[in-house]
């Protein structure tokens, strides 16, 4: 029983720890994120792409990598841009940068994974984006893509203002008070994934034990990097799969992400984990609500496979560079969450920040609830339970950190 008790605790202040390490980073991402949400609305977005199919791919891109990184809000944002007449390949160009390449989640693997990841996620981004052209080219599916549209015929959007110039908007108040909303609306979107995320892997941390890793990602282990194809490939394979049973969104996931590796998983199979939020169920039910579910599948398909391509191409070109990194390098353990360091003096700062924000999206009087953008549909069944998980996730932290500071 003491045992628990010690792991409960571990557990629980891993956890703390971890959220503590990417407090400053999560305020500075949904910060930026909010900001070019209210100042480059999807109506500019979707004025700028145009016809030829390289530019709007090349736009589709760039307007992803500044747009938000919630996979739903990029699911609605694609599904707007897609219906407004942007070519199915620019859509999923969109959708893959605006939830792979956008700066919040760069900062996060920088803190907890290490730089080859933040450039592997950089380079895999754009990488997911060039397999899925070449495999929409070769297989063309102009009647699933016609369908789809058909679909979106009886589906309403919310329109957004564009009718000042963004350089006088960012001098308004009532400008800084969207951006408090939408900076409410981010928070919104992922406390709940960001909660289970980092309490599941603290729990792992403190009680699942390497053998675990080394069954279910073959030959894995503590400083082991010299995999065979095959299983590099099984490592591949099994990360989207992990990803699709834990329903985490991204932001959430790279903590386990560094469990996984520190355990000795592959650099392949690690990055195929980060890359699966685009595959999970939830995701896989919207598309489906919105274009149908053969487009949804085909979706799916899409994007397993250029994770796979995406994957493989890096592990290998970072082995042939000399760059894969090392397990070891990962210390996501450490007892020293809490000291005073730059974390610290940037959790403040940010802290400060993000209370003026929420002074202004609370205080501010002006209704500006209708400039906001537009966020998927999620299963109400499958929200309530992850409200419930979350709460008891804060249970679970509140009983662990009592246990380990006022009872052991």
């Amino acid at each position: 029983m003491n045992d628990f008790l010690k792991q409960w605790g571990e557990a629980a202040y891993t956890t703390t720890g971890f959220f503590w390490m990417a407090l400053w980073a999560f305020i500075l991402g949904y910060i930026i994120s909010s900001m070019i949400q209210v100042f480059v609305t999807e109506k500019r977005m979707q004025k700028t792409m145009g016809e030829n199919e390289k530019k709007s791919v090349l736009l589709g891109t760039f307007f992803g990598f500044i747009s938000s990184s919630c996979s739903f809000a990029a699911l609605a944002s694609t599904k707007s841009i897609f219906k407004k007449g942007a070519s199915f390949v620019s859509s999923i160009a969109f959708l893959l940068a605006s939830t792979n390449l956008v700066i919040e989640l760069g900062i996060i693997i920088s803190i907890f994974l290490g730089w080859q990841f933040v450039v592997g996620e950089y380079v895999g981004g754009i990488l997911l984006i060039l397999i899925c052209w070449v495999l929409i080219r070769i297989i063309n599916p102009k009647k699933l893509i016609e369908k789809a549209r058909k679909n979106l015929e009886g589906q309403d959007d919310d329109e957004m203002e564009d009718s000042k110039d963004w350089k006088k908007q960012i001098q308004q108040e009532d400008s800084w008070a969207r951006v408090a909303k939408k900076y409410k609306m981010e928070w919104q979107m992922v406390w709940k994934d960001v909660t289970v995320g980092f309490t599941i892997a603290g729990i792992v941390a403190a009680f699942v034990p390497d053998s675990f890793f080394q069954t279910l990602f073959i030959n894995s282990g503590q400083g082991k990097t010299d995999f065979t194809f095959l299983e590099v490939m099984e490592h591949i394979v099994v990360g989207p799969v992990a990803a699709f049973l834990t329903f985490i969104g991204s932001m959430g996931n790279i903590p386990l992400a560094a469990l996984l590796f520190g355990k000795g998983v592959s650099f392949a199979g690690v990055m195929a984990f980060i890359f699966s939020d685009l595959v999970v169920f939830p995701v896989l039910r919207i598309n489906a609500k919105y274009y149908g579910w053969k487009m949804s599948f085909f979706i799916v398909f899409l994007l397993f496979t250029a994770l796979i391509g995406t994957s493989l191409a890096l592990h290998y070109s970072f082995d042939l560079l000399s760059i894969l990194p090392d397990p070891s390098q990962v210390k996501i353990q450490d007892k020293e969450h809490f000291k005073i360091d730059y974390t610290f003096y940037l959790n403040i700062a940010f802290l400060a920040i993000s209370a003026y924000l929420v002074y202004l999206g609370f205080f501010k009087k002006k209704d500006v609830e209708h400039s906001m953008n537009e966020m998927a549909p999620k299963s109400s069944l499958l929200e309530s339970v992850l409200k419930y998980v979350a709460i008891a996730c804060y249970i679970w932290l509140a009983g662990g950190l009592i246990t380990k500071f006022l009872i052991l």
